[in-house]
């Protein structure tokens, strides 16, 4: 592949309703689009990373800032690029930024598979033609609240129910669900918001048969990790302790996670999280993929990734209606009666972005020319 310029976009999007987690409430997202150019053909990323360094550290400004003044020149010190596998050898002297690395690192994934003329989840080795997917459903301000989402999701085929909980939000949030909905498939996602004094809790929720609980401690611990984990049944999910497959394999030799969410934007991108897969898979760790509050584009990569055999619990990776007023992609990703997507069959990630949503949506524009 020779890239013949990037182009990158700072863009704002509008969610249908806010989205609430145990750390901060959004009504917009802000986030960078990525488009790397060859002759003939296109490949599209975004960088997750948010308006604050609340999930981790990085933010849209310093994301633009590692992309533009180092990742890029990076990029371009190669003259050709056989396969998207060297990206990460070439960023390997930036430590972290995983977001801003994902971004161009996906891009590069999505035009390598239009070039070779595959669907990008056959280019990653994917076996799926059908992903299952689920919701996640941001901190309500009571349990009935809680409810009411919970059945409007239902009735829109999502089988596998993610809840945010918090301190105060928690307990009586899973049982108000667990009372109305029977046993359904439910996790309950914590980001970060609890520690090991709060293990009594834990303990009680292992009453209620969740499919697993998410990141329940520390944002970079798996020690804790471990000591929880020993001490519950229900399964601990590891997401934002993992950035790596040297942290995916620490934590699965200490006993810390019996499933990791492989968040591709958290990790680095598309081959980062191959390779998470891959070592999970050999250890018999199950894993799943979960979600940014995606755009269109960056859900394509995903359906791609969550194709591969090991995913094996339903996704964060909705539909297209389910956060925005207007996505950015053509068709709308739809899940169908068995809550599934399709796995597109045309060549890179299987979508066309609308250009003129994507133009609207723009605020800040730049090209960079090799």
């Amino acid at each position: 592949m020779k890239i013949k310029k990037i182009v990158l976009r700072k863009m704002k999007m509008e969610f249908k309703t806010p989205f609430r987690v145990s750390f901060a409430e959004m009504k917009d997202k802000h986030f960078i689009a990525v488009e790397v150019h060859s002759k003939d053909h296109i490949g599209y990323g975004d960088c997750s990373a948010f308006n604050h360094p609340f999930y981790n550290e990085e933010t849209i400004v310093t994301a633009w800032h590692m992309i533009q003044d180092f990742l890029i020149p990076a990029l371009y010190s190669k003259d050709e690029i056989s396969n998207p596998e060297e990206v990460s050898t070439l960023f390997s002297k930036v430590r972290r930024n995983k977001m801003a690395k994902a971004a161009l690192d996906c891009a590069i994934w999505d035009l390598y598979a239009k070039e070779k003329n595959i669907p990008l989840s056959k280019a990653l080795g994917g076996t799926r033609s059908k992903i299952e997917t689920g919701v996640s459903i941001g901190i309500q301000k009571s349990p009935d609240d809680l409810v009411r989402v919970v059945e409007k999701h239902m009735e829109e085929g999502y089988s596998r129910i993610k809840i945010k909980i918090g301190p105060g939000h928690d307990i009586s949030y899973v049982e108000a669900v667990r009372k109305r909905f029977g046993d359904i498939m439910l996790m309950a996602d914590a980001n970060s918001a609890y520690t090991l004094k709060d293990i009594d809790l834990f303990k009680e929720l292992d009453n209620y048969n969740l499919l697993m609980i998410e990141q329940p401690l520390s944002h970079n611990d798996i020690v804790d990790h471990a000591k929880l984990q020993a001490a519950v049944k229900t399964r601990i999910c590891l997401d934002e302790s993992i950035h790596s497959v040297d942290d995916a394999r620490h934590a699965i030799e200490l006993g810390s996670t019996k499933t990791i969410n492989i968040k591709v934007a958290r990790v680095g991108g598309l081959t980062e999280a191959r390779k998470i897969h891959d070592l999970c898979q050999s250890h018999g760790i199950p894993v799943w993929c979960g979600g940014m509050l995606d755009t269109g584009i960056a859900r394509a990569h995903n359906v791609a990734i969550a194709s591969l055999p090991n995913y094996k619990f339903p996704g964060d990776i909705p539909a297209s209606t389910r956060y925005w007023k207007q996505d950015v992609i053509n068709p709308p990703m739809t899940i169908d009666k068995d809550a599934m997507i399709e796995v597109p069959e045309k060549p890179g990630i299987g979508f066309e972005p609308i250009s003129e949503l994507i133009e609207k949506f723009t605020y800040e524009k730049k090209e960079i020319l090799r």
